[in-house]
């Protein structure tokens, strides 16, 4: 899988140490996982992030710490799990600070999984400068919650809407979790379409024959690019008014912040050149 992830057509790889890896080979896997990382970073297209295990448990500070000690620079961000208060990050912040030099750079996610990481979802985007996301993690958040996984993206609304605001309050980014039906091509594009229309960043993907629809919905379409780009260099050029008609619509700051998203969307998607 590792060796696979390295062609995938995504803007990150997240590798995981938690629910995916049987506890009998906990240790082995995080071995595995350094030996790949410490060797040449070209060989990954995206940006690599590690889902470390919980600190609460046996072997997330080793995660945290060897990782760190051993693939640092080529570790872009520590996905922590089951997220339920501030201090779950800055416990893991902590431990970064503790490695020094090499761990310097590792950027933080938390996953927002259990009702009350979802409660504390404010406290938790704001814990520590080095975070960069939240992620819904639908699967334990189900359990949690004593729900079913197979409901319709719209009966998530609280959860998405809860995780959504507290990003945006703290300046970070709200990412999807994953659609788990693998082979639902048109219950996953639902899934994408809903929480893009909602704000979303991105969305999570658990098989590679997934990517393509995610990119596709998060990717803007080149009437939505133009759009923005015509948006803003109206507002350029209104010379000190806050807001102007432009075909008929009334476009002012906020306007330009939705215009800004759009084109460092494309920019980002490969549609534009330049720097966000």
């Amino acid at each position: 899988m590792l060796a696979k992830a390295r062609e995938l057509m995504a803007d990150e790889i997240v590798i995981d140490l938690e629910d995916a890896v049987a506890i009998a080979v906990k240790a082995q896997a995080r071995d595995l996982v350094g030996d790949v990382l410490s060797g040449p970073r070209a060989a990954f297209g995206a940006a690599v992030a590690v889902r470390v295990n919980s600190l609460a448990g046996p072997w997330g500070e080793a995660d945290v710490i060897e990782l760190a000690e051993r693939a640092g620079s080529a570790i872009d961000s520590m996905v922590i799990p089951k997220v339920e208060g501030a201090e779950d990050v800055v416990a893991v912040d902590r431990l970064l600070k503790a490695v020094g030099e090499s761990a310097g750079a590792i950027r933080l996610q938390a996953l927002v999984e259990t009702a009350q990481g979802l409660l504390h979802a404010g406290e938790i985007a704001a814990a520590s400068p080095r975070l960069d996301a939240l992620i819904i993690g639908y699967a334990d958040l189900a359990a949690s919650l004593g729900r079913s996984l197979g409901l319709v993206p719209e009966m998530w609304l609280y959860a998405q809407e809860t995780v959504l605001v507290a990003a945006r309050a703290a300046g970070v980014q709200a990412i999807d979790g994953p659609y788990l039906q693998i082979r639902d091509d048109e219950g996953l594009r639902r899934s994408a379409e809903h929480v893009r229309a909602l704000g979303f960043d991105g969305k999570w993907a658990v098989h590679p024959g997934q990517l393509a629809i995610i990119n596709a919905t998060f990717t803007p379409l080149p009437e939505e690019l133009a759009r923005a780009e015509v948006i803003l260099a109206a507002l350029a050029d209104i010379e000190g008014r806050g807001a102007v008609e432009l075909d008929g619509e009334m476009i002012d700051e906020a306007s330009c912040k939705l215009a800004r998203d759009i084109v460092a969307r494309g920019r980002a998607a490969g549609l534009l050149g330049g720097s966000a």
